[in-house]
């Protein structure tokens, strides 16, 4: 413990004679989740809208306002004939066309031919024109509902509606996608953060020279190893505080379960990105190929294969079982369970576990590499 302590202590000096390197740890976890929370969203707002309405009337007129007078429409763009169609859809002015016939208003008043309308949406994005063929379905049949009760009431009776339903959305009522994102982006930022500050300041003694001393000295590997990691752990566990309250500020997340519990499952997911970052030092030479390696491994599967933007479910089962190298994984699960559904530890200790075993192999590996290089000098 001595010597663990001592090795600390050392790396500790040389981090803070280093306050460039210690600013970007603390001001790079904020920055990341600030640009990802805000750019990387699934919400659809503001949709542009152009709109040919051929039939010109009071009726037609009281559809195109109510859909302009929420947040999800903004109509950019109206149409004087339908020439005008492609060329607004090929240039991209508007992600959508709504095209109103000429007896849209007749057909609405008498009843007795249901009312058309059509709707062309650029299908570029496929993700996004589904969501706007969902909101434009939603507004189209909240008028017509609306539309349907005033015409019973001009009649004196009442809309009849056979089976109601009433939908509930849990643990994120208001559907916002930060909610959804912010336990991932802590995850993914936590692992780059721990790894890489990690395996560079290991690789630095072997570009210094100074490993050699370390190696003829009575300090061994398994020691040097927690004495460097040491820290960077401490380091990382104020990056997690310092990006919940962002967080929190920012976008409002906040935290529906158990802070002890949370705190225990980032210490664990911590402690694993840790032994990620000492067996890439173990295995690079110099800082350049040891970020390089970093970044790769923390970076790219935390973003990609982790769930944290695509749903591991929709995966195929190859790349599902491929998922499993990340750690990011199985904290992502866990936290999500933490902070969203405010549940206990029996909902996720299993994640725990993968996370134990997953630092411990690399640990191992690390000491091992470690031991024999040493053996080889």
């Amino acid at each position: 413990m001595h010597r663990i302590k001592s090795i600390a202590k050392k790396e500790v000096k040389q981090l803070l004679r280093d306050k460039k390197f210690l600013a970007i740890l603390f001001f790079f976890p904020v920055f990341l989740l600030a640009i990802f929370g805000y750019a990387v969203n699934y919400d659809v707002k503001n949709i542009s809208l152009a709109v040919l309405d051929q039939s010109n009337t009071f009726e037609s007129r009281q559809f195109i306002a109510s859909l302009s007078h929420t947040e999800y429409f903004n109509i950019k763009k109206i149409l004087k004939n339908s020439k005008e169609i492609n060329k607004t859809l090929d240039e991209g002015e508007t992600q959508a066309v709504m095209i109103i016939p000429s007896d849209f208003s007749k057909n609405l008043v008498t009843g007795k031919k249901i009312p058309q309308i059509q709707f062309l949406i650029d299908g570029v994005n496929g993700n996004t024109a589904v969501i706007i063929k969902n909101y434009l379905t939603l507004a189209t049949f909240n008028y017509a509902q609306k539309y349907q009760a005033k015409i019973l009431r001009r009649y004196g009776r009442k809309q009849y509606i056979p089976v109601s339903l009433e939908t509930r959305f849990m643990f994120n009522p208001e559907l916002k996608t930060t909610k959804f994102l912010i336990p991932g982006l802590i995850g993914m930022i936590l692992i780059i953060t721990a790894v890489i500050s990690v395996s560079l300041t290991m690789v630095r003694e072997k570009e210094q020279g100074t490993i050699e001393q370390i190696n003829v000295s009575s300090v061994k590997p398994l020691e040097l190893i927690f004495g460097k990691s040491i820290p960077y752990f401490f380091i990382s566990l104020a990056d997690a505080v310092i990006v919940l309250i962002a967080g929190y500020i920012l976008f409002s997340v906040s935290v529906a379960g158990s802070y002890w519990l949370l705190f225990i499952t980032t210490i664990i997911f911590l402690f694993t990105s840790i032994s990620v970052g000492i067996f890439i030092s173990t295995v690079a030479d110099s800082q350049q190929v040891a970020f390089t390696i970093a970044t790769f491994f923390s970076l790219l599967p935390s973003f990609i294969l982790s769930g944290f933007v695509f749903p591991i479910d929709s995966m195929p089962k190859v790349i599902q079982i491929i998922t499993n190298i990340t750690p990011v994984k199985f904290y992502l699960v866990s936290m999500r369970a933490i902070m969203l559904r405010g549940v206990g530890i029996s909902a996720f200790w299993q994640q725990l576990i993968y996370l134990l075993l997953f630092a411990g192999v690399f640990i191992l590996l690390a000491t091992a590499i470690s031991v024999k290089k040493n053996k080889i000098a």
